[in-house]
């Protein structure tokens, strides 16, 4: 993996997110050179400054953009808002939990995005969930009426706008598939707005999703799948074992046993995703001490569950993810032995995307992803 902070591995897991989602070398550099040195002072220190560094590259770029509109050039525009909101995405979900301002931020990320799909991406619009007397916030990247949809999740501290600047959704629409890119309860706007928090039992939000989807009457009813990316390993495997209204799954990074990790985190095995962890994560799923979230997290795993699986069922994982041991790629394709095809793709570093989620060379994982998704449909690119 491209490591821009030696020895700091959380802040590198953002900058390569940043660059193999639409970011360039040189932007990143300059949100990352003056504070290279406070990087060597561990992952929690200096987030504010990380922050302000990022923000200041954000604020360029939405005062250019603000430019080529008043000049009528809205391709350029939006191209610059886009990577605006991925460059703000990234350093916000840095953050301590306590924050001052990070809803303001966030906010912000929720606009440029919002300029984005005005000015160069009509296909994707804001779009909203009903959920248990509330909703979950969501974009939908439409591929045309009557085309499959794939359902996808973030993880503990992604947001649906790092899933579309991903490019993702765009390579399912490439292959005639819509995309429908929800913040689960514990994420995104879903967390930092709604004030949801996570809960072990993620079918239910599930249909949800699959009960929007078909009101909406431009769906496929018989090609809806889904996809979850790094604790989404776990809440999309768990979803499809009970919503058999599911056509397929794929779990994008192998979160077999996410309560283990935990436990090994508490005993500083492994590495985190994000600085300020454990308050991270206690605001993730509403844990009012880190003995309460211990004791939720012991039943977040898949053992037992998998089994459940009687569809199509994709597990890829990087051989050198260091958050999520390779041996839960192995044990969630091993005991999905009700799926009809199950497929275990590992990811290594001569090719890339060995990392967590593919990271380090993301679109790679993202192609093949997409590609045995639309092998699945019975879809061409």
């Amino acid at each position: 993996m491209f490591e821009y902070f030696p020895g700091n591995y959380v802040w590198n897991l953002s900058v390569v997110a940043a660059l193999n989602s639409g970011g360039l070398i040189d932007e990143v550099d300059r949100a990352c050179r003056p504070i290279r040195e406070l990087a060597a002072q561990g992952s929690d220190v200096g987030t504010t400054a990380l922050m302000a560094s990022w923000t200041a590259v954000v604020d360029d770029l939405e005062a250019q953009a603000v430019a080529d509109e008043a000049a009528g050039h809205r391709r350029a525009a939006g191209h610059k808002y886009l990577r605006a909101t991925n460059y703000l995405t990234q350093a916000e979900r840095m953050q301590s939990a306590h924050a001052p301002g990070r809803r303001a931020v966030y906010q912000r990320c929720l606009d440029l995005m919002r300029k984005t799909f005005d000015l160069i991406d009509p296909a994707t619009t804001r779009v909203a969930v009903p959920f248990e007397g509330t909703t979950l916030p969501a974009y939908f990247t439409s591929a045309g009426p009557g085309a499959p949809c794939m359902i996808m999740w973030n993880g503990l501290d992604s947001t649906k706008e790092h899933m579309y600047v991903s490019g993702f959704p765009q390579e399912l629409a490439a292959r005639g598939i819509s995309t429908l890119m929800v913040d689960c309860p514990g994420s995104g706007e879903a967390l930092r707005f709604g004030g949801l928090t996570a809960r072990v039992t993620t079918e239910d939000w599930a249909a949800a999703c699959v009960d929007y989807l078909l009101a909406r009457g431009d769906v496929d009813a018989a090609r809806i799948g889904l996809v979850g990316w790094s604790l989404g390993g776990y809440y999309a495997p768990r979803a499809a074992a009970f919503e058999k209204r599911l056509a397929l799954c794929v779990a994008w990074g192998a979160n077999h046993n996410w309560g283990e990790v935990q436990l090994r985190r508490l005993e500083r095995e492994g590495e985190n995703p994000v600085p300020h962890y454990w308050d991270h994560v206690m605001w993730v799923w509403g844990s009012s001490s880190i003995e309460d979230f211990i004791k939720t997290a012991s039943d977040v795993h898949l053992d037992g569950v998998v089994e459940r699986i009687t569809v199509p069922f994709l597990v890829a994982h990087g051989e050198n993810d260091r958050q999520i041991p390779l041996s839960y790629a192995h044990r969630s394709y091993d005991q999905a032995t009700a799926s009809p095809r199950r497929e275990l793709r590992i990811f290594t570093p001569a090719e890339g995307g060995a990392e967590h989620i593919g990271l380090d060379h993301l679109p790679h994982v993202s192609v093949f992803v997409a590609d045995w998704i639309a092998d699945s449909f019975g879809t061409t690119a």
